[in-house]
């Protein structure tokens, strides 16, 4: 599986009737990470009326990582929104924070959704991204005068040399999609006439 994540952090900021709102974009790798984002954007304006936050923080389709706080504003006007547009980008391992600095006026409720829902929504316009292919890690043990040619069979299916130990064998650490499993393994197992296979690493 694939899927997107931030390549780099986001800030947009925006003035919605006298109070100001400033969305922050991060990479987060799980739900921890992205408390510790929060913690650290509140940390950062501490005089603030509100810190709310959102994150879908692994996969886009993941829904034990997902998490929001409304932070004092009404219930389901910043945190749900903000959920509502990081799961539409369909970007995984991404959190937002939207501080609000209160200018006086309110927005009432449908101005909250709108003002957290689309601040995030402005930020995402200004994400990079990067494509994340999951993979599992083996380990595959074969001799030196094989060495060429499993580098060449990993190369034709995207699989990653994670790490390679040269001792009396070569013992080398192979990160592999899901989608490349079945076909690569055939073909190891083919060029090899049966001698080489994978064991999955815990």
């Amino acid at each position: 599986m694939q899927y997107l994540v931030p390549k780099s952090a986001v800030i947009f900021e925006e003035e919605i009737k006298k109070s100001r709102f400033i969305t922050y974009l991060c990479h987060v790798d799980g739900l921890t990470q992205a408390r510790d984002f929060w913690l650290e954007i509140k940390a950062l304006h501490p005089d603030a009326r509100h810190h709310c936050w959102a994150t879908v923080a692994a996969q886009p389709n993941n829904s034990q990582a997902l998490g929001f706080s409304d932070d004092g504003e009404p219930a389901g006007t910043a945190g749900k929104p903000m959920l509502s547009a990081l799961q539409g980008s369909q970007v995984g391992e991404i959190a937002a924070v939207v501080v609000r600095y209160y200018g006086g006026v309110l927005l009432g409720t449908g101005g909250l959704v709108r003002a957290y829902g689309g601040g995030v929504q402005q930020a995402l316009k200004l994400l990079e991204t990067a494509v994340k292919i999951e993979r599992n890690f083996y380990q595959l043990r074969c001799d030196y005068a094989q060495v060429k040619w499993v580098q060449l069979l990993c190369e034709k299916h995207d699989v990653l040399i994670q790490g390679q130990d040269f001792q009396a064998e070569v013992t080398l650490v192979l990160g592999v999609s899901d989608d490349k499993l079945a076909l690569f393994e055939q073909e190891l197992v083919e060029r090899s006439a049966g001698q080489l296979h994978l064991s999955a690493m815990e």
